[in-house]
């Protein structure tokens, strides 16, 4: 061990920006890496209508109040046999993230919100259609990776 005070400084240094980054990188990415869906079910039956959301997207309260509605998705009748919906809930609950269980959509979230304050002109782009069209920014949005970078 050395006794160099410029040593010692330097390497205090050093961990200080070492741990900020990790720490930074931490909350930076909770919502930019989330788990792919992986449980069969939930892929094919979300997944014919739309890109099988990630359960770490939503809080289980939420996720509950869409399995609970499901005779009225969003407009549309996306019922499913009991044991089916039922299967496919504890997934999503079993696996959900943080937020405001009382929203049901991922695009009113607040970590969301925060993360998309675009002009309204962008959601009516042909080439994006709609807030919850996640893959028409993100590429890689099925496999759970929404990094920005």
């Amino acid at each position: 061990m050395t006794s160099n005070p410029n040593f010692r400084a330097l390497t205090g240094a050093a961990a200080f920006v070492l741990l900020a980054l990790s720490a930074g990188t931490a909350i930076a990415s909770e919502f930019e890496r989330v788990r792919p869906v992986t449980h069969a079910a939930t892929q094919k039956e979300c997944g014919e209508c739309h890109m099988a959301f990630q359960p770490g997207l939503l809080p289980a309260a939420s996720w509950s109040r869409i399995m609970d509605g499901l005779q009225d998705h969003f407009g549309e009748n996306a019922s499913l046999p009991a044991d089916t919906a039922a299967a496919i809930r504890s997934y999503l609950t079993q696996s959900a993230g943080s937020g405001d269980g009382r929203l049901i959509r991922i695009t009113e979230q607040r970590w969301w919100l925060r993360k998309h304050d675009f002009a309204p002109s962008i959601w009516s782009r042909r080439t994006v259609g709609a807030k919850s069209n996640c893959e028409a920014c993100h590429r890689t949005a099925e496999q759970g990776l929404y990094e920005d970078d």
